[in-house]
């Protein structure tokens, strides 16, 4: 209804420019299933360009849908067949889980290519399934010399990008929501040195369950 003002003056505008006839074509507003609306105003927002969030946090976005919106978003925001959508939809139990892991990698295959979508989906496997660090994960670069002097896990959590500030970092490990490597961080002025490097040159850091980043040394 905010748009009804654009929409009669852009028929009343082409009607006196161009003396044609034409319709303005409405749909209804994308919302999730507790009815809240999703946009870049709203919580629930996604960008859809890689260097605003990466690949791998585009696919993990669609796999934490809920369950009550899987089959609609399949059907919304991929082209799969609807009575493979219909299959999907009767999912129940664990099994919705596969179906959003379908989801995730058919909506990110349209926005980022076949090959990207499933590099993401291994990379989530490795990293939920196997237990491993997944070399596909969000990195970024850190100095030798930051490590051997010792970075704090609050930075650390902050340049990574699973905190959007110090004093949210900080939150997270009060909440004891931060990991290093999979193990709990329960200090807020813990530091990480060299030693905290896994066999791969790389540290692992997570906010909670699903979000996670991997540091490497510069």
């Amino acid at each position: 209804s905010d748009q009804w003002g654009n929409i009669v003056n852009g028929v009343e505008l082409t009607r006196r420019v161009d003396q044609q006839t034409i319709f303005g074509l409405t749909s209804p507003l994308i919302t999730t299933s507790s009815g809240a609306k999703m946009g870049k105003t709203a919580q629930g927002a996604v960008w859809l360009n890689a260097d605003r969030l990466s690949v791998y946090d585009f696919w993990q976005f669609w796999r934490n849908t809920d369950d009550a919106d899987v089959g609609r978003f399949l059907k919304l925001f991929t082209e799969m067949p609807l009575d493979e959508v219909a299959k999907l939809e009767a999912l129940g139990g664990t099994e919705v889980n596969e179906a959003k892991k379908i989801l995730a990698t058919e909506v990110t295959a349209l926005c980022h290519g076949r090959a990207a979508a499933e590099e993401a989906a291994e990379t989530a496997r490795q990293t939920f399934e196997a237990g491993n660090s997944a070399e596909g994960l969000p990195s970024v670069d850190v100095a030798r010399s930051e490590l051997a002097s010792g970075l704090s896990v609050v930075e650390a959590l902050r340049r990574a990008g699973l905190a959007a500030s110090n004093g949210e970092a900080r939150r997270l490990i009060r909440g004891g929501g931060a990991r290093v490597n999979d193990q709990p961080v329960d200090d807020e002025n813990a530091t990480l040195g060299e030693s905290s490097l896994d066999g791969d040159g790389v540290i692992k850091l997570s906010s909670g369950r699903k979000r996670h980043a991997l540091l490497r040394v510069a």
